[in-house]
């Protein structure tokens, strides 16, 4: 692996410990997989579609585990390329994308989110800035959905009184609506109060706006203070119980797909999961034969 390949997978590598909360084991898998990868293609940082359509082809005799393992960690590398400016397009489009059923993501209950809440409120209640600023983010990540970098990277202006929305650039540069609560905008109004004034970012940090890392650490030690372990915790588990409280509440699939900023609504389906006897209730409830007689 060339050195310029060896530093966008490292990068890569820094943002998956960071937003997704990946752990030792999944980081060496995922160099594995692009290590893997790039022997086969020569070079990462420059190849095309047509290169992919080929590293698909030498799959043929793997496992669709396998498959769908390595295609996926080659779509998170590339996505993260374009979301960072570091290409222009993404090739991973003409990878295979075998059929199989993935893991359910990690996800917090409402008693857990409520504990973090909680701990949050009592501790920014005395004022201390630090306390402030962390319960404005988490208000963003749990009432929002919104995802580590694009919480991190908000602009100072974005969040007005009174405008019960903000717009987020997600993921390929694409703009969207987000709702945002009347708690969320009384907790960032409170922590605006703070915020230097002439910095151009909601939650600046030195000389730019605080990192993925950071973010990730903050996240951990506010589940501690809720009394949850912090390995349970991440950013991105917020994000996902967010969209899984909304859809047990109720939400409408499609909604919730716009919300999460998700272009198939296959990502929606697997990253937003309720159990089996809440689907059992909504049957039960809203379909029209539940209420006729026999």
């Amino acid at each position: 692996m060339s050195p310029d390949d060896r530093a966008l997978v490292d990068r890569f590598l820094d943002m998956m410990a960071a937003e997704a909360g990946a752990s030792r084991h999944t980081l060496a898998a995922y160099r594995n997989d692009l290590d893997r990868a790039c022997e086969t293609l020569g070079s990462l940082g420059s190849a095309t579609a047509a290169d992919m359509s080929r590293l698909g082809g030498s799959w043929a005799e793997l496992a669709p585990s396998t498959v769908a393992r390595r295609s996926a960690a080659l779509r998170r590398f590339f996505g993260f390329l374009v979301d960072e400016g570091l290409r222009r397009e993404d090739p991973s489009s003409a990878l295979p994308r075998p059929r199989f059923e993935r893991p359910l993501p990690r996800i917090l209950d409402e008693d857990e989110v409520r504990r973090m809440f909680e701990a949050a409120e009592d501790r920014a209640a005395s004022g201390e800035r630090t306390a402030v600023r962390n319960l404005a983010l988490i208000e963003l990540l749990y009432g929002s959905g919104l995802r580590a970098s694009e919480l991190v990277g908000l602009p100072s202006g974005s969040v007005r009184p009174g405008q019960p929305f903000l717009m987020v650039r997600g993921k390929g540069a694409k703009e969207r609506l987000v709702p945002i609560s009347t708690r969320a905008q009384a907790a960032v109004g409170q922590w605006r109060e703070q915020v230097p004034s002439g910095s151009p970012w909601l939650f600046p940090s030195g000389k730019s706006h605080l990192s993925r890392v950071r973010l990730f650490q903050i996240v951990r030690a506010m589940a501690a203070d809720g009394g949850i372990s912090p390995e349970r915790v991440s950013p991105h588990v917020l994000r996902h119980a967010f969209a899984t409280h909304l859809l047990s509440g109720g939400a409408d699939l499609r909604v919730l797909q716009s919300l999460l900023g998700h272009s198939d609504i296959a990502t929606t389906q697997i990253y937003t999961h309720v159990d089996s006897a809440r689907l059992v209730e909504l049957v039960n409830a809203r379909h029209p034969l539940a209420t006729r007689g026999r």
